[in-house]
């Protein structure tokens, strides 16, 4: 069975066939690193790793370009409230958001190219435009003219004469005001890189389409991201780079969003949970599996209910795999999946389909393991292992199972709790005996178990 995905420019579900036989090329829109990255953010990159994971079980050699857009009105703004130079910024968040992707086990993109290193690209863009009549220099702007595009709208199916585009501080000396900027012109005191038209900066859909020809060519397989990117960012790149003579993406996939209370999770709208808060309090693995293991075209709406539900599932997993090992020693991933997993996969990418194939077999690993079955409980095993392996959630693995993390988070959690403990020592001392006895029953809810002794108290995991 031929891998199959949904095309958003196709509105369906399509074979896919890629360019090149037995290799996959995919460009991924990464961060404008103007903030630390929140889980909304990180969603998108772990569901394009699960694509680019079962791409490469499948056999084939993927060529994996994610982008960091370092230069954009946000960033300046930014740049300018707090007295910081851009780059700084720029550079602060751009670890942010590797940090994320290294926590979470996203693996590495094969390039991660920032706008601000690509500016020629972006020169011999504009000029081969303007040469060919789709883009005008006007008050040091360059904008590229909608109009002389026919096939411009066709990836979101609007109508062009219904079309608001969205217009940035400076845009002047527009022929029509639905034209997009390729290339903006410098303002005192902003960074900026000479060009034919004057000095200024880029545009932010110019960048990508930049990039994707550099790295990818003129024809790739795949372009992604959230779906929040279809329109503007997305139709403007496809219109700009088919203008160049690219024929660009074959297939657009997209991501949907995580919500908060019905609203998309955004810096913009105050309601974002940053990564970095949600790995301090969450084990990574189980955070991945509450992001990753959801069908990608599918809204998830964030709560903490929702997330101990991930939580309690997974634990199952990660409970049948350690019971295995304790009792029969390791054992090493099979090296197929079973072929109802691989049907779920090839469908789309499905991965909630296919996580269930992974819950069956521990089922049925725990019902061998009570019926003293070590052939059965060790086969189910490996097989969860692949499984678990293509989806990046393999608790076995090193990359979850070095001890470095743990031993990290423990000293955290110790330094906490004896920080609590002493809180509860000088209320016994003042014989506030209620605030004691109240902040004991606390840490026990918590799943500590506290121990009085001569030399003071100490806590182990109940």
């Amino acid at each position: 069975m031929s891998i199959r995905l949904y095309d958003t420019s196709a509105s369906q579900v399509r074979d896919f066939v890629p360019l090149v036989p037995g290799c996959v090329s995919i460009y991924l829109c990464g961060p404008t690193v103007q903030a630390a990255p929140h889980i909304g953010h990180i969603r998108s990159v772990l569901n394009f790793d699960v694509m680019r994971r079962w791409f490469a079980y499948r056999g084939y050699d993927v060529a994996f370009v994610w982008n960091i857009t370092d230069i954009d009105d946000k960033i300046l703004e930014k740049s300018r409230l707090s007295g910081l130079p851009w780059w700084q910024i720029g550079y602060a968040n751009e670890r942010a958001f590797n940090f994320a992707n290294d926590v979470l086990g996203c693996l590495p993109p094969t390039v991660e190219p920032r706008a601000t290193g690509h500016v020629p690209e972006m020169i011999e863009m504009m000029r081969a435009l303007i040469e060919r009549g789709h883009a005008y220099a006007s008050d040091g702007n360059v904008y590229f003219s909608v109009t002389s595009f026919p096939e411009y709208l066709s990836l979101s199916n609007q109508e062009l004469d219904n079309l608001r585009q969205p217009s940035g501080e400076g845009e002047t000396g527009k022929r029509d005001q639905r034209d997009f900027a390729l290339w903006k012109a410098a303002k005192p005191g902003e960074p900026s890189w000479e060009t034919p038209w004057g000095r200024g900066r880029p545009g932010w859909h110019l960048e990508c389409s930049a990039m994707a020809h550099k790295y990818l060519g003129a024809a790739f397989d795949i372009h992604g991201g959230g779906r929040d990117l279809i329109f503007p960012h997305h139709e403007n790149e496809l219109a700009q780079s088919k203008a160049f003579g690219d024929d660009f993406a074959t297939y657009w996939v997209h991501n949907a969003w995580v919500t908060l209370s019905g609203e998309k999770m955004s810096k913009s709208l105050g309601n974002s949970v940053l990564v970095s808060e949600m790995v301090q309090k969450w084990r990574p693995i189980v955070l991945r599996y509450y992001l990753g293991t959801p069908h990608y075209r599918s809204m998830i709406e964030y709560s903490e209910e929702a997330l101990r539900e991930a939580e309690t599932a997974f634990a199952r997993i990660e409970s049948f795999a350690q019971r295995v090992v304790e009792q029969h020693g390791e054992v090493t991933a099979a090296v197929h999946v079973p072929p109802a997993f691989g049907e779920a996969m090839d469908d789309d990418f499905g991965v909630p389909q296919a996580l269930a194939i992974v819950h069956t077999a521990v089922r049925q690993g725990n019902a061998a393991l009570a019926a003293d079955d070590k052939e059965s409980a060790v086969a189910r095993l490996a097989e969860v292992r692949a499984m678990l392996g293509v989806l990046g959630l393999d608790p076995l693995d090193a990359m979850w199972a070095g001890p470095a993390q743990g031993e990290d988070l423990h000293g955290v959690v110790d330094a906490l709790v004896k920080l609590v403990l002493e809180q509860r020592q000088a209320a016994r001392e003042r014989k506030d005996y209620a605030t004691s006895d109240a902040i004991r029953d606390r840490l026990t809810q918590a799943g500590l178990a506290i121990e009085d002794r001569a030399d003071g108290s100490r806590w182990t995991l109940n």
